[in-house]
């Protein structure tokens, strides 16, 4: 009892007229005291609390389209032609002028199939088969669909012009209605028998507690647990903002942000960075490469003389080089970039401070196939750090650092490997207890000579890269790599992210 008593307390006035309505099975009074949206939304408010229940019945039903609005007036395109050639056979251009190109085609097509008109000497002449049609089956059904509409399931004998019809165009459509129904039951009836007496105050106002009349008012009881509809606020799509906060993390320690064009020369892309241009992670398989327009512009001469003479013969860099002669033409070449080391090439080459810290978090493109675990294009962060004494186990130390900011790595370990630009490199790896194994995170070494002394630069060069999309997969638990840029509105309201 004292649940119901609650329950009657928290009705609303509108729900209490409804439910007293239905007591008395005059519900159309109900719907005269209250808006459409106060009933409905009422109605709803009362079948949660399960205090009435709504009956909802779908059906189909068929209402007349443009073309058929203009047939209800004027006559099917066949029967308007049989009219006219009940009183006189016409010529095509005639007949024509009468009822318009599209509509004598039709009509022509029709009457003749079903044996109605025949076409002698160029003229269209009526059989006696089409003086005895005065209306049809379609046309029945255009008139007893009217203005309205029809149940489907009502077309009883008219079936098959519905069928004609349907396939007609702009003839009929047939739609879905939804018809709700209001049923009051036993805990409805049973809950007004606690209705509390008197007028109700549902507002508190200023005057009210000027005056003091609220403290012998009755005021309806507000349940503070009842579900509220969940306010969707405007937010970064969750991967940028994921992007943003990286680069928040960059900054906070000490790093400067560096940028370079999505659309390179294969001079940054490759050549600066030692990659010989016969290279097979140069071809049409691993790299993209624009058409038009096909040829950039290369940097000024020294850098150029400076890049050739290493990969032809190690320049001054102590290296031997790759030994073949080095072609200008393929290195004005335009790409999309294929990663942002092309970005720490341009940065070497230009204001680059010793000591100094540079990240870049950018979009890279490599031809893959499309699916959960691969993209054609992704993003990296790609870091460096530059200083006189730097050694191989600094850069272990900041990679260290950067696995348990941005991956929350607990334990991590460090494997040798082989990268293009670095020796030496190694490869870090995150334990993952949720996966139970090692993951790799990224990979990291210490640019070669050949690439640093040639852009100017003395000071050894630990460079390193993150895979940026795979730990933001990580973060929110996907299992499809195509997430990170969906448009699906519920999936991106529902996602949370915490870095």
């Amino acid at each position: 009892m004292t649940n119901l008593i609650k329950l009657a307390e928290m009705l609303q006035d509108s729900e209490i007229t409804i439910l007293k309505s239905l007591a008395k099975r005059e519900l159309v009074d109900a719907h005269k005291d209250l808006t459409k949206s106060e009933f409905y939304r009422s109605a709803m408010y009362l079948e949660n609390k399960k205090l009435v229940d709504i009956i909802r019945a779908e059906k189909q039903v068929v209402v007349i389209d443009r073309n058929g609005k203009t047939a209800l007036e004027v006559g099917l395109p066949e029967l308007r032609l049989l009219e006219l050639l009940r009183k006189e056979s016409l010529s095509l251009s005639e007949a024509e002028k009468r009822l318009g190109s599209d509509e004598l085609r039709f009509a022509m097509g029709y009457s003749r199939k079903a044996g109605w008109v025949t076409i002698d000497n160029g003229g269209l002449k009526i059989t006696a088969e089409g003086r005895k049609i005065k209306t049809s089956e379609e046309s029945k059904l255009l008139k007893k669909i009217g203005n309205g509409e029809l149940d489907l399931d009502k077309i009883g004998e008219l079936q098959h012009a519905y069928v004609v019809l349907s396939k007609r165009k702009k003839m009929i459509s047939t739609i879905p209605r939804v018809s709700i129904h209001l049923r009051g039951n036993a805990l409805g009836s049973e809950v007004l028998k606690f209705l509390p007496k008197g007028k109700r105050i549902e507002r508190l106002t200023p005057a009210m507690l000027k005056s003091g009349t609220w403290k012998n008012a009755t005021f309806r009881r507000y349940d503070v647990e009842a579900p509220v509809p969940t306010a969707d606020i405007g937010k970064k799509q969750l991967y940028l903002q994921f992007l943003d906060d990286i680069r928040l993390k960059m900054v906070e320690l000490g790093f400067e942000e560096m940028d370079g064009p999505l659309i390179e020369t294969q001079f940054w892309n490759f050549d600066a960075l030692y990659q010989p241009q016969n290279h097979p992670a140069r071809t049409w398989t691993d790299t993209y490469h624009l058409n038009s327009p096909k040829f950039g512009r290369l940097p000024e001469g020294k850098i150029v003389d400076a890049v050739r003479a290493a990969h032809e013969n190690g320049g001054k860099t102590g290296s031997i080089g790759w030994k073949y002669s080095w072609n200008r033409d393929i290195a004005k070449q335009l790409m999309p970039r294929a990663h942002t080391t092309s970005v720490s090439a341009r940065k070497m080459a230009g204001d680059f401070k010793v000591p100094g810290k540079y990240f870049t978090i950018g979009r890279v493109f490599r031809p893959d196939v499309l699916d959960a675990t691969h993209l054609i294009e992704f993003n990296q962060l790609e870091f460096m750090v530059v200083d006189e004494n730097l050694n191989i186990g600094n850069l272990m130390g900041v990679l260290k650092k950067f696995s348990e900011e941005f991956a929350g790595a607990t334990k991590v370990r460090f494997l040798p490997d082989y990268y293009p630009f670095t020796e030496p490199s190694v490869q870090i790896d995150g334990y993952s207890p949720e996966l139970r194994k090692w993951v790799e995170l990224g990979g990291a070494g210490i640019f070669r000579p050949e690439i640093t002394e040639s852009l100017g630069i003395s000071a050894p060069v630990l460079a390193g890269a993150f895979g940026i999309d795979r730990l933001f997969q990580k973060k929110i638990a996907s299992k499809d790599i195509r997430e990170l840029f969906s448009d699906d509105l519920s999936w991106l309201k529902r996602k949370e992210v915490i870095l």
